[in-house]
């Protein structure tokens, strides 16, 4: 950790204290999700400032680990390129971004499926449409992770990496587009609770911030 560059490690130290610290308040019969979780923008649980505090609450420890591991292995070779504000920067637009695209997500699957309901049936019971909405939740850095992802194979595309289960490298450029396309066809078909829509988010906002940083410095470089 001493060798981690300081927004990479204090991201990771603080969605590790949020992890833990949701758990210890389960146990006193709290649910910090309920207020720090990305609610839909129609649901009165709603406010502005869980675009930023659903980036620190994850929903298990496997979620939590995969994207602390993403964001050591990636993050901090892109804060050492960057420096620590810009790299900070994209990592809070690419989440935000993640969260923004979820919200047009969901609104389009209210719109289309539920706005002519006042009530919901979950298969369990039935719910007033306010209620139901503010089941709505999303967490998880996973927007920024994939924002650093995509910028990864941006900045170093004919890096290579080994990456479980195959059995070969493969370069950076690939493997970001697999990553997306993969994200795209489990988005439009996939029913598993996971928001794959908000990981193209996080990695669409993190392209056009890189091309306007690119054009911004008229170099032709992304980075300084």
């Amino acid at each position: 950790m001493n060798n981690m560059p300081p927004i990479t490690k204090n991201l990771i130290i603080i969605n590790v204290l949020c992890f833990f610290g949701a758990i210890v308040a389960q146990r006193y019969g709290l649910d910090p999700d309920s207020v720090l979780s990305l609610h839909f923008f129609m649901a009165s649980d709603f406010n502005l400032g869980q675009f930023i505090t659903y980036m620190f609450m994850h929903a298990n420890f496997q979620h939590i680990f995969f994207n602390m591991f993403a964001l050591w292995m990636f993050g901090r070779t892109l804060e050492n390129v960057w420096g620590p504000k810009r790299f900070l920067i994209y990592y809070m637009v690419c989440g935000i971004g993640a969260g923004i695209i979820q919200e047009l997500v969901q609104f389009v699957e209210y719109e289309t499926v539920l706005s002519a309901y006042d009530r919901v049936n979950t298969g369990m019971e039935i719910l007033a449409m306010d209620d139901y909405l503010n089941l709505w939740r999303t967490v998880g850095a996973s927007g920024a992770v994939y924002g650093i992802l995509l910028a990864f194979g941006m900045l170093f595309p004919n890096s290579e990496m080994f990456i479980f289960p195959l059995p070969f490298p493969i370069k950076a450029k690939y493997f970001v587009i697999l990553y997306a396309g993969l994200e795209l066809m489990l988005g439009m078909s996939a029913n598993d609770n996971v928001a794959h829509f908000a990981h193209l988010g996080g990695m669409i906002f993190g392209f056009f911030l890189i091309l306007y940083w690119k054009k911004k410095n008229g170099s032709g470089q992304i980075f300084y």
